[in-house]
């Protein structure tokens, strides 16, 4: 069956502001003004975030953010963020886009006021008692790291030493996790006033909840079998650009894959209101507060303590001499215990997003042959993380023996 080409549909009687019905489960609801708007821009072609915004300008936009993301050295030309749809021409005048502005705006909650996510972990499985709680207003693509840094902090990591290299494993399935948090950020509709992302840990699960319903002519079956419809093409582009979306529809197909091959139940994705949710089981309960400890085995460590939540040692002052770089010596001591990314050492470190010296310091790090890449073939890989080399074990080795 085709979609029709004169939506939306509604009823004479009541006419096009208020006759407009759409499916939800097994029940029809109203439509309000946002949902009509986005069925016509459906019709179209068109989407929310592809829409100009007259009244600002380039200026209003964080363009060094917009750098750091792309690690590009050079600033972006007009051309280049016309390429990318983030300016188009309106009125004789390049003006930013709805998706600009979400993703790289200056003023982003002025004019967006629900774009942000908000972060819990409840006490139990239900929201009556709140254990912690934050709230991120990071540019959307930084977002990604920000929350699953939150859901990190409240879960628990021990240590696989059975093959050659040390392998983290967490107590929550970080990839599935991640594939998500994406998917609720590139789907949500922004055109919607009242509530922001939503991420709620508890005992049991890890619900993530966003704004938007399926779009016409989408069911929930085919998003479980990785069949994809773009709500906001401005800000896929841009997600696909950083590697954050590798290829289309297969995130969430991953997801429920991953889950299987597990052997833990499948996640469920509901349509509530006008939001979408899906919560991911968890595999064993985790409890608020209360340190988690596996057994010792000779292939598993018990959970460590958070590197960067101990104070300066007599090391990093050996090695930031050595390496004359404090900085540096830093950095390797935080992955002398942990694979992380460029975006994970910055937070580790304080810094509220990827600065020049950060990224001047990793590469002379490689160049030292100290640490290396975990995916070399894939330099800009969403997944790339850095790790110790051989010299950089002796090296740390070596300075703590003097």
């Amino acid at each position: 069956m085709f979609l029709s080409n004169v939506r939306p549909h509604y009823l004479n009687a009541e006419g096009i502001d208020n006759g407009v019905y759409v499916r939800l489960g097994s029940t029809n609801r109203k439509a309000d003004r946002e949902m009509i708007a986005e069925l016509k821009r459906s019709v179209q072609g068109g989407s929310y975030d592809a829409l100009p915004m007259p009244e600002l300008s380039i200026d209003d936009l964080d363009l060094k953010a917009m750098q750091a993301d792309f690690h590009k050295e050079a600033p972006f030309t007009a051309k280049e963020l016309q390429t990318l749809k983030l300016l188009v021409r309106d009125q004789g005048k390049l003006v930013p886009t709805h998706g600009a502005v979400l993703l790289y705006g200056k003023q982003r909650s002025f004019y967006f006021s629900d774009a942000w996510i908000q972060c819990g972990r409840f006490l139990g499985t239900d929201k009556v008692t709140i254990f912690d709680q934050t709230e991120i207003h990071d540019p959307l693509p930084q977002a990604v790291d920000s929350i699953m840094m939150f859901l990190k902090k409240h879960a628990y990591k021990s240590a696989d030493f059975s093959e050659i290299r040390r392998k983290d494993v967490w107590s929550i399935p970080i990839e599935s996790l991640r594939e998500i948090i994406i998917n609720a950020l590139v789907h949500s509709d922004y055109s919607q006033q009242g509530a922001p992302i939503r991420i709620a840990f508890y005992d049991d699960r890890i619900e993530v909840e966003n704004p938007g319903i399926l779009l016409p002519g989408m069911t929930i079956e085919d998003m479980k079998n990785g069949v994809s419809r773009i709500r906001n093409s401005v800000i896929v582009r841009v997600f696909k650009e950083l590697n954050l979306i590798e290829q289309w529809g297969s995130g969430l197909k991953r997801v429920f894959a991953d889950a299987e091959q597990e052997g833990l139940p499948e996640p469920k994705i509901e349509e509530l209101g006008m939001r979408m949710r899906i919560s991911l089981p968890l595999a064993e309960i985790h409890k608020a507060g209360k340190q988690f400890e596996r057994p010792e085995s000779p292939t598993r460590s018990r959970p460590e303590s958070r590197p960067e939540l101990q104070p300066e040692s007599r090391l990093e002052v050996i090695l930031g001499t050595q390496l004359k770089s404090k900085l540096a010596a830093r950095v390797l001591l935080l992955l002398h215990n942990e694979f992380y990314g460029k975006s994970e050492l910055a937070a580790l470190l304080g810094h509220k997003s990827i600065s020049g010296e950060l990224k001047k310091q990793i590469t002379r790090l490689l160049d030292l042959n100290l640490i290396e890449m975990t995916i070399p073939e894939k330099p800009n890989s969403r997944l790339q993380k850095y790790r110790l080399t051989e010299k950089g074990i002796k090296i740390i080795k070596g300075r703590k023996n003097d």
